[in-house]
Protein backbone atom coordinates (compact mmCIF):
# COMPACT_ATOMS: atom_id res chain seq x y z
CA UNK A 1 0.00 0.00 0.00
CA UNK A 2 1.42 3.18 -1.38
CA UNK A 3 2.27 5.81 1.26
CA UNK A 4 0.22 8.72 -0.87
CA UNK A 5 -2.91 5.91 -0.17
CA UNK A 6 -2.40 5.91 3.67
CA UNK A 7 -1.77 9.72 3.71
CA UNK A 8 -5.27 10.53 2.07
CA UNK A 9 -7.11 7.40 4.64
CA UNK A 10 -5.69 9.75 7.23
CA UNK A 11 -7.15 13.10 5.73
CA UNK A 12 -10.52 11.56 4.97
CA UNK A 13 -10.71 10.39 8.71
CA UNK A 14 -9.76 13.77 9.72
CA UNK A 15 -12.59 15.58 6.97
CA UNK A 16 -15.24 12.75 8.28
CA UNK A 17 -14.59 14.96 11.72
CA UNK A 18 -14.00 18.74 9.85
CA UNK A 19 -16.29 18.00 7.34
CA UNK A 20 -19.35 19.60 8.81
CA UNK A 21 -17.86 22.31 10.06
CA UNK A 22 -16.54 23.28 6.74
CA UNK A 23 -19.35 22.61 4.69
CA UNK A 24 -21.41 24.89 7.39
CA UNK A 25 -18.82 27.43 7.09
CA UNK A 26 -18.94 28.75 3.44
CA UNK A 27 -21.87 31.62 3.80
CA UNK A 28 -20.80 34.29 5.41
CA UNK A 29 -23.26 36.19 8.17
CA UNK A 30 -23.28 39.53 9.36
CA UNK A 31 -20.82 39.90 12.79
CA UNK A 32 -19.36 36.05 11.98
CA UNK A 33 -15.75 37.29 10.72
CA UNK A 34 -13.75 34.49 9.96
CA UNK A 35 -10.14 34.62 10.85
CA UNK A 36 -7.56 37.36 9.80
CA UNK A 37 -4.94 36.29 6.90
CA UNK A 38 -2.62 36.86 9.46
CA UNK A 39 -4.27 33.59 11.30
CA UNK A 40 -4.67 30.86 8.81
CA UNK A 41 -2.48 28.44 8.32
CA UNK A 42 -1.37 27.37 11.92
CA UNK A 43 -3.40 24.45 12.64
CA UNK A 44 -2.19 21.33 12.00
CA UNK A 45 -4.47 17.73 11.61
CA UNK A 46 -3.59 14.03 11.82
CA UNK A 47 -3.15 13.30 8.29
CA UNK A 48 0.01 11.95 7.53
CA UNK A 49 2.63 13.09 4.81
CA UNK A 50 4.69 10.72 2.71
CA UNK A 51 8.66 10.65 3.92
CA UNK A 52 10.74 13.48 2.93
CA UNK A 53 7.64 15.25 1.16
CA UNK A 54 7.84 18.11 3.34
CA UNK A 55 9.68 20.21 1.35
CA UNK A 56 7.87 19.25 -1.86
CA UNK A 57 4.61 20.16 -0.40
CA UNK A 58 5.45 23.11 0.98
CA UNK A 59 7.14 24.82 -2.22
CA UNK A 60 3.85 23.70 -4.30
CA UNK A 61 1.27 25.28 -1.84
CA UNK A 62 -0.87 27.13 -3.61
CA UNK A 63 -1.24 30.84 -3.18
CA UNK A 64 -3.51 32.04 -6.02
CA UNK A 65 -6.99 30.31 -7.64
CA UNK A 66 -8.36 31.26 -10.85
CA UNK A 67 -11.89 30.83 -12.26
CA UNK A 68 -12.34 33.15 -16.05
CA UNK A 69 -15.24 31.77 -16.64
CA UNK A 70 -16.96 32.91 -14.08
CA UNK A 71 -14.48 36.27 -13.17
CA UNK A 72 -12.50 34.62 -9.98
CA UNK A 73 -8.97 35.77 -9.41
CA UNK A 74 -8.10 35.06 -5.77
CA UNK A 75 -5.43 34.80 -3.18
CA UNK A 76 -5.46 31.35 -1.45
CA UNK A 77 -5.47 31.57 2.51
CA UNK A 78 -4.33 28.48 4.14
CA UNK A 79 -6.38 27.14 6.44
CA UNK A 80 -6.18 24.61 9.23
CA UNK A 81 -7.94 23.00 12.18
CA UNK A 82 -7.32 24.60 14.94
CA UNK A 83 -6.85 23.13 18.54
CA UNK A 84 -10.21 22.68 19.21
CA UNK A 85 -10.61 20.80 15.74
CA UNK A 86 -12.65 23.84 14.81
CA UNK A 87 -11.87 24.08 10.76
CA UNK A 88 -10.71 27.61 10.21
CA UNK A 89 -12.65 29.38 7.64
CA UNK A 90 -12.06 32.43 5.53
CA UNK A 91 -12.57 35.63 6.23
CA UNK A 92 -16.35 37.21 5.69
CA UNK A 93 -15.84 40.33 4.77
CA UNK A 94 -15.94 42.09 1.24
CA UNK A 95 -13.45 41.00 -1.24
CA UNK A 96 -12.22 37.87 0.91
CA UNK A 97 -10.10 35.19 -0.90
CA UNK A 98 -10.95 31.79 -1.09
CA UNK A 99 -9.15 29.23 1.38
CA UNK A 100 -7.22 26.16 0.82
CA UNK A 101 -7.53 23.37 3.69
CA UNK A 102 -4.30 22.62 4.11
CA UNK A 103 -4.84 19.02 5.52
CA UNK A 104 -5.90 18.26 1.71
CA UNK A 105 -2.83 17.27 -0.93
CA UNK A 106 -1.26 20.14 -2.87
CA UNK A 107 -2.86 21.08 -6.12
CA UNK A 108 -1.30 18.72 -8.35
CA UNK A 109 -0.01 15.79 -6.16
CA UNK A 110 -2.94 12.58 -6.32
CA UNK A 111 -6.08 13.52 -4.40
CA UNK A 112 -8.59 15.88 -4.01
CA UNK A 113 -7.14 19.17 -3.40
CA UNK A 114 -10.24 21.02 -1.40
CA UNK A 115 -10.96 24.81 -1.58
CA UNK A 116 -13.26 27.10 0.64
CA UNK A 117 -15.15 30.31 -0.53
CA UNK A 118 -17.70 31.86 0.84
CA UNK A 119 -20.90 32.26 -1.91
CA UNK A 120 -22.06 36.09 0.02
CA UNK A 121 -20.05 38.36 2.22
CA UNK A 122 -21.17 39.67 5.75
CA UNK A 123 -23.04 42.73 4.19
CA UNK A 124 -25.25 41.11 1.83
CA UNK A 125 -22.71 41.39 -1.37
CA UNK A 126 -21.37 38.69 -3.60
CA UNK A 127 -18.59 36.00 -2.24
CA UNK A 128 -15.65 34.73 -3.88
CA UNK A 129 -17.45 31.68 -4.66
CA UNK A 130 -20.77 33.81 -5.95
CA UNK A 131 -20.62 31.81 -9.05
CA UNK A 132 -19.53 28.50 -8.83
CA UNK A 133 -23.09 27.47 -9.75
CA UNK A 134 -22.63 28.32 -13.28
CA UNK A 135 -19.43 26.45 -13.82
CA UNK A 136 -19.73 23.57 -16.54
CA UNK A 137 -17.90 20.49 -17.54
CA UNK A 138 -15.16 21.33 -19.52
CA UNK A 139 -14.25 25.38 -17.75
CA UNK A 140 -10.62 25.58 -16.76
CA UNK A 141 -9.49 26.14 -13.38
CA UNK A 142 -5.46 27.27 -12.78
CA UNK A 143 -3.78 27.33 -9.30
CA UNK A 144 -0.73 29.34 -8.90
CA UNK A 145 1.64 27.56 -6.72
CA UNK A 146 4.49 29.36 -4.41
CA UNK A 147 7.45 27.85 -6.43
CA UNK A 148 6.19 30.04 -8.98
CA UNK A 149 4.27 26.94 -11.06
CA UNK A 150 0.89 26.72 -11.80
CA UNK A 151 -1.13 23.80 -12.38
CA UNK A 152 -4.29 23.55 -14.50
CA UNK A 153 -7.41 21.59 -14.00
CA UNK A 154 -10.80 21.13 -15.84
CA UNK A 155 -14.05 20.92 -14.44
CA UNK A 156 -15.87 17.41 -14.58
CA UNK A 157 -18.99 18.24 -12.65
CA UNK A 158 -20.87 20.34 -10.09
CA UNK A 159 -23.25 19.00 -7.33
CA UNK A 160 -25.44 20.06 -5.08
CA UNK A 161 -25.91 18.01 -1.07
CA UNK A 162 -27.91 18.69 1.32
CA UNK A 163 -25.72 19.54 4.37
CA UNK A 164 -27.18 16.88 6.48
CA UNK A 165 -26.45 14.08 3.72
CA UNK A 166 -23.01 15.38 2.75
CA UNK A 167 -21.02 12.47 1.14
CA UNK A 168 -17.90 12.97 2.99
CA UNK A 169 -16.33 9.89 1.15
CA UNK A 170 -16.40 10.82 -2.01
CA UNK A 171 -15.69 14.57 -2.12
CA UNK A 172 -12.77 13.99 0.28
CA UNK A 173 -12.03 10.06 -0.48
CA UNK A 174 -8.54 8.92 -2.71
CA UNK A 175 -8.69 9.88 -6.32
CA UNK A 176 -5.77 8.19 -8.14
CA UNK A 177 -4.95 11.67 -10.02
CA UNK A 178 -4.82 14.93 -8.94
CA UNK A 179 -8.38 16.09 -8.30
CA UNK A 180 -9.58 19.86 -7.06
CA UNK A 181 -12.74 20.68 -4.84
CA UNK A 182 -14.25 23.86 -4.78
CA UNK A 183 -16.91 23.95 -2.50
CA UNK A 184 -19.24 27.09 -1.11
CA UNK A 185 -22.94 27.25 0.36
CA UNK A 186 -26.05 26.71 -1.54
CA UNK A 187 -29.54 26.03 -1.29
CA UNK A 188 -30.49 29.78 0.87
CA UNK A 189 -33.73 29.33 3.11
CA UNK A 190 -35.44 32.59 3.03
CA UNK A 191 -37.67 31.99 6.34
CA UNK A 192 -34.79 30.41 8.43
CA UNK A 193 -32.18 33.23 6.72
CA UNK A 194 -29.81 30.27 6.78
CA UNK A 195 -27.73 27.96 3.84
CA UNK A 196 -29.57 24.40 3.94
CA UNK A 197 -26.97 22.90 1.15
CA UNK A 198 -23.46 23.04 -0.03
CA UNK A 199 -22.22 23.14 -4.17
CA UNK A 200 -19.52 21.09 -5.18
CA UNK A 201 -17.12 21.79 -8.36
CA UNK A 202 -15.25 18.83 -9.25
CA UNK A 203 -12.23 19.01 -11.64
CA UNK A 204 -9.56 16.83 -12.59
CA UNK A 205 -5.98 17.59 -13.58
CA UNK A 206 -5.82 19.20 -16.71
CA UNK A 207 -3.90 16.76 -19.55
CA UNK A 208 -1.96 19.78 -21.13
CA UNK A 209 -0.20 20.72 -17.74
CA UNK A 210 3.54 20.43 -18.20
Amino acid sequence: MSHTKFGNRGFLRVSAVAAVLLVSACGAQPGRDGPSPGSSGSSTAGATAPPGSDQRAKASRPTALRVPSIGVDTSALSLGLNKDHRLEVPPGDPGSPAGWYNQSPVPGKPGPSVFLGHVNDTEGGSGVFAELRTLKPGDTITVDRDDGSEVRFTVTKGQEYPKDHFPTAEVYGHTDGPELRLITCDGYDSSSGLFEDNYVVYAALDGDNG
